[in-house]
């Protein structure tokens, strides 16, 4: 009787494109290792499951069941960004090259000079 079990799992409906933590439930029960990796959600089924791509190890899973999936939003992954203490010594040590890419873009964009409207006659 599956309707009178409590979920754990929020009512969300995750879209293509979207990055997720996935937990293979045969390999979790069964007490194998690895069970937990991050995917990329490729397509939307029917009856409520994805197919999704491991990014790790690129085999396809199809009609993976939402219970066993949590979304991982953008914010986490950006977060070294978005607090990085700019203002200290040895500040870029703690940041990935990715976070320093961005900045350095950032930096560089920041001190352009504007470009003047062209002059009308």
């Amino acid at each position: 009787m599956r309707d009178n079990a409590l979920s754990t799992t929020p009512a969300i409906k995750f879209q293509r494109g979207e990055f997720v933590l996935y937990r293979d439930p045969e390999m979790f029960w069964t007490g194998q290792a690895g069970h937990t990796f991050v995917c990329r959600v490729d397509r939307v089924c029917l009856g409520n499951t994805y197919d999704l791509t491991p990014l790790a190890k690129g085999r396809p899973i199809y009609y993976a069941n939402p219970d066993y999936m949590r979304l991982l939003p953008a914010i986490d992954a950006m977060r070294d960004i978005d607090t990085a203490p700019l203002n200290t010594d040895g500040a870029a040590d703690d940041m990935t090259a990715a976070a320093l890419a961005w900045l350095t873009q950032q930096h560089a964009t920041a001190n352009q000079r504007p470009e003047l409207p062209a002059q009308r006659d």
